[in-house]
């Protein structure tokens, strides 16, 4: 297989980690982005002692789209062309949390942040790149409110703001498809499956003793990185975009995440939010 350049977000710990090592030990040169430079460092050890022979390390705290900012600079740096972006970097929050930037926090985590490095980025993806997004099956249950996208005005849910979220992803999925068609760029999401990883470690303390005991029965963050990287180098997806994974099958996403014209209007949204 050809050594491709492969940036992973939430690269330091899950399947945002498994997948790298995964990539790694394909041969493939890797930048691994995640918040924490000591995890970042480690994840890096492990993955070269997996058989990666290049890897670079960028720092990005997705609570901050300067940081985002600065991110994409350095990653532009060391990669004049990046064959494969992985948006993995994800969170949950137990109760409605603002980032320094304003907006609702799992809203920024897991979609404005990854929106804005793709946009960033968007000169260094090429004929042949792929922008692969992990979402999750939670988006069936997503609603999206553009007048109130971060619940100012009540009604935040755990769950409520985590699946708003992934439809957001697989909006976004669909409509980048659709404008890097052109210069030969496929983007797909997936769903990795019920994960045992430290995700949920933000849920209410309740809930906690429910999802240690659900964590015995889920799928290994292995098996959840492994779909990360099918659609990330797996010649059996090669110039397929605009889709939505589950177990590696292409599988119909939820209605409203097939509305073409609420896509466009979270793209206008999030472009404005994050000062594009």
């Amino acid at each position: 297989m050809t050594s491709r350049t492969v940036v992973v977000t939430g690269a330091t710990n899950g399947i945002g980690l498994e997948s790298a090592a995964q990539l790694g030990a394909l041969g493939h040169r890797l930048v691994l982005v995640g918040r924490n430079r000591e995890k970042l460092i480690a994840a890096a050890g492990r993955v070269t002692g997996e058989g990666a022979d290049t890897v670079d390390t960028v720092v990005a705290d997705f609570e901050s789209l300067d940081s985002v900012r600065a991110a994409a600079t350095r990653i532009a740096e060391v990669c004049p062309r990046i064959d494969v972006l992985v948006n993995n970097a994800g969170t949950v929050y137990d109760q409605r949390t603002e980032t320094r930037d304003g907006h609702e926090a799992t809203w920024q985590v897991n979609h404005l942040s990854g929106f804005l490095l793709t946009e960033l980025l968007r000169d260094r993806l090429g004929p042949g790149s792929r922008v692969v997004t992990t979402s999750s099956t939670g988006h069936h249950q997503g609603t999206m409110d553009l007048d109130d996208v971060g619940f100012e005005r009540g009604g935040y849910g755990i769950m409520r703001a985590y699946s708003r979220s992934k439809l957001a992803n697989v909006l976004h999925t669909r409509w980048l498809a659709r404008e890097l068609e052109p210069v030969g760029v496929t983007v797909n999401c997936l769903h990795p499956g019920a994960v045992a990883t430290d995700i949920w470690s933000g849920a209410p303390w309740f809930a906690r003793p429910v999802l240690a005991v659900a964590k015995r029965f889920m799928r290994s963050p292995a098996d959840g990185g492994a779909r990360i990287t099918y659609l990330a180098v797996d010649p059996a997806v090669e110039g397929e975009s605009g889709g939505y994974y589950d177990n590696d099958r292409l599988t119909e996403p939820a209605e409203l995440a097939r509305e073409d014209a609420l896509g466009e209007r979270v793209r206008e949204l999030s472009r404005q939010q994050v000062g594009l």
